[in-house]
């Protein structure tokens, strides 16, 4: 077993582990001075913040708890809070800060009560307005967002990005006889970030882009988009770099006529959608993500604990916190973050699987492709068992 087996390994343990919450004791009573001796007089200066915790390290987890996001944000919340009972992880403080007032404001807060490493925000706006904050006070941040245009300079991303999963089922589709693609993106950043993805990754496998075309996200739009792409037919497979229910809609036009042996591609937005899988139009589709097999178990857990399912990015909670409670076994509390440990050759591993920081700050991820069959997600080519360096 290799060292990226070795470390999946070790965090399947961690986490089956047992649950188990560590009580600190109580304070010690003192006994009353002698009337003969002078004691000092205490302290009257009350510190602002949290008061200073000399046993643990401060991690603050940014997250939106109110608003419209408020639901995953708790739920990545809940899960930090998990993955710290799972690893008994007494030495290490988490404080939960809302972003959705305002995600500057919250770093501000977080580093001015003593946080020496920021997990999260999960949307990219709020990556760009925490990472300065950070920057300055050299606090690094581990975010949850999957643009990788963040990333970098202390801000590091965990979030599943599109052009990972693209290459990957791109390259897997070439292997099986794919020689002709076309895509249908939609506009905006994620549009443009997989559109240059999936040029990138045909052309690298060898394969050819027949067409490629754009759409807004409005009544109507992937189908207009999906009817333009199918008199460019025919070609082998057509990626659909959007969600569970815009590939349903786009399917049926694209397999009429010509396009009825068209093999349908999915990015990472595929795995995070629960029925993506009994969406009938889209048997037969290839899509590239994270393993799930750690993760069912992770979600029975969750729900036990909880009583609602987790939503699924999350894990990436639970794994920052697994990666933190590893770099922290040497951590001397109060010292600064030792950032230059994020960069492990060998990488980290949780629910997710393995992934390691690349240069760019952005996490390479070992992923696996399925292909959704008769209502369920079948995994046809396992993740790798190494990174390629």
């Amino acid at each position: 077993m290799g060292r990226l087996g070795r470390a999946v390994a070790l965090a399947a343990t961690l986490f089956l582990a047992a649950c188990q919450t560590i009580v600190p004791r109580g304070p010690v009573e003192q006994p009353p001075a002698r009337p003969e001796q002078t004691s000092p007089r205490p302290s009257t200066e009350v510190e602002p913040g949290l008061p200073r915790d000399t046993a643990r390290h401060r991690i603050a987890l940014l997250v939106p708890l109110s608003g419209s996001n408020a639901g995953v944000g708790q739920s990545i919340a809940n899960a930090t809070m998990m993955a710290l009972l799972d690893a008994q992880a007494d030495t290490i403080r988490i404080t939960n800060y809302d972003t959705t007032p305002g995600a500057a404001a919250a770093a501000q807060k977080a580093i001015a009560e003593g946080a020496q490493l920021i997990l999260g925000p999960l949307l990219s706006e709020d990556v760009r307005a925490v990472a300065p904050v950070a920057r300055a006070a050299k606090v690094p941040v581990i975010s949850f967002s999957n643009d990788a245009g963040v990333a970098g300079n202390g801000t590091y991303l965990m979030g599943y990005t599109p052009a990972q999963s693209i290459d990957r089922v791109v390259d897997y589709a070439r292997g099986r006889g794919v020689t002709s693609f076309a895509g249908l993106v939609p506009n905006g950043l994620y549009g443009e970030r997989a559109s240059t993805a999936f040029l990138r990754a045909v052309e690298g496998a060898g394969g050819q882009v027949v067409s490629l075309q754009p759409y807004g996200r409005v009544a109507g739009g992937i189908a207009g988009a999906a009817q333009r792409l199918s008199a460019k037919a025919p070609y082998d497979a057509v990626l659909i770099a959007d969600g569970g229910a815009a590939a349903a809609a786009a399917a049926p036009i694209l397999k009429r006529g010509s396009g009825a042996t068209t093999r349908l591609l999915g990015t990472e937005l595929w795995n995070s959608e629960s029925g993506i899988a009994a969406r009938a139009p889209l048997n037969g589709a290839w899509f590239a993500s994270v393993s799930n097999n750690l993760y069912r178990q992770y979600a029975t857990k969750y729900r036990a604990r909880f009583r609602a399912a987790p939503y699924r990015l999350s894990s990436l909670g639970y794994d920052a916190v697994l990666l933190t409670v590893r770099i922290a076994r040497d951590w001397k509390v109060n010292a600064a973050f030792p950032e230059a440990r994020l960069r492990a050759a060998d990488g980290f591993s949780g629910i997710d699987g393995a992934f390691r920081f690349g240069r760019d700050g952005v996490a390479e991820r070992a992923l696996e492709v399925q292909e959704i069959r008769g209502g369920t997600a079948v995994t046809v080519s396992p993740a790798p068992t190494g990174f390629r360096d």
